[in-house]
């Protein structure tokens, strides 16, 4: 069996990519595969998968050497499990940048493209066998599609993402706007969350000038919600940041509506951070980014500490 899984902290595109995967490869190719999650996803992802009535994937357990494995959605190795690299891994189909690291053990299909979502990247692979998609499934794609784009608002939107957006809608009758406003107020409500869960809920570290920082994002239609708890997520930080070997968390709270981000500043390193890559000037414990609303585009490649 082939065991399709995304990154940890697995969002609405790391979940579903995985579900879209295995109805190709179990209806289309005829092959034994089921989807994974690493862990728990975010409220949306739980919210699209009950509005589409699919259920949520089981939780990947220990990898064995003789597991073949389909990476989706990152190909990151400090995503994975630490052993991937000692399994079989038959394909990888990403959006992000190439990261390097994972190992095979014979050539295998890796997909990359410069879209906003996995789930685009795998209509591109499906092709002409997206006639045969059930509706759950392509509701599944579209989900993926406004989650990442951030209902196109966000800079990764490609005209591709939009046209296939758009296509599957028309084909679901789904209204966009409806669909997404209630996608994101599941996103934002956050309550049952702990503010160290919030911190690395949808969290990625990356090395910048010798420094380990775990990027945390947290996109919400209901900002204050989050801002409220500003004290206490500040508090928690040096605890999430100790606990994978970082130097510090950033958190950057994206107001989907009003387009923008606020960075909370728990210290004097991250207020320079923000200074230096934002070119801003930090008076006290946050800052607000207008039109910063992509991690991928806009937040890590203008990190300088």
């Amino acid at each position: 069996m082939i065991k399709i899984f995304g990154h940890l902290g697995p969002d609405t595109d790391a979940t579903c990519s995985a579900l879209i995967w295995e109805w190709y490869l179990k209806d289309v190719q005829g092959k034994k595969a089921q989807a994974f999650v690493q862990e728990p996803p975010n409220t949306e992802a739980i919210f699209v998968l009950e509005y589409w009535g699919i259920e949520m994937p089981d939780t990947l357990g220990p990898l064995a050497e003789t597991d073949e494995v389909v990476i989706v959605d990152t190909n990151n190795p400090g995503e994975l499990p630490v052993n991937v690299n000692d399994t079989h891994i038959a394909e990888v189909i990403d959006h992000h940048q190439l990261s390097g690291g994972l190992k095979t053990k014979g050539p295998i299909k890796f997909t990359i493209r410069p879209v906003a979502a996995t789930a685009t990247v795998m209509s591109w692979l499906i092709g002409r066998d997206m006639a045969r998609m059930p509706d759950p499934i392509k509701g599944l794609m579209l989900s993926c599609v406004l989650s990442d784009t951030l209902e196109f608002r966000s800079p990764t939107t490609t005209p591709t993402d939009r046209a296939l957006a758009e296509r599957l809608a028309g084909e679901l009758n789904i209204t966009i706007p409806d669909y997404a406003a209630q996608m994101f107020a599941a996103k934002s409500d956050v309550s049952a969350f702990s503010d160290a869960e919030l911190l690395k809920m949808d969290s990625k570290i990356f090395e910048v000038d010798g420094k380990k920082l775990r990027v945390s994002v947290l996109e919400t239609t209901a900002p204050a919600i989050v801002l409220d708890r500003k004290a206490a997520l500040i508090a928690a930080m040096p605890d999430v940041a100790a606990s994978d070997g970082a130097d510090h968390v950033l958190l950057f709270v994206i107001d989907i509506l009003n387009e923008e981000a606020t960075l909370l500043i728990p210290n004097d390193t991250v207020k320079s951070i923000a200074e230096k890559s934002f070119d801003v000037v930090v008076e006290g414990d946050k800052v607000v980014l207008p039109g910063v609303m992509s991690r991928k585009k806009q937040i890590v490649p203008n990190l300088q500490v």
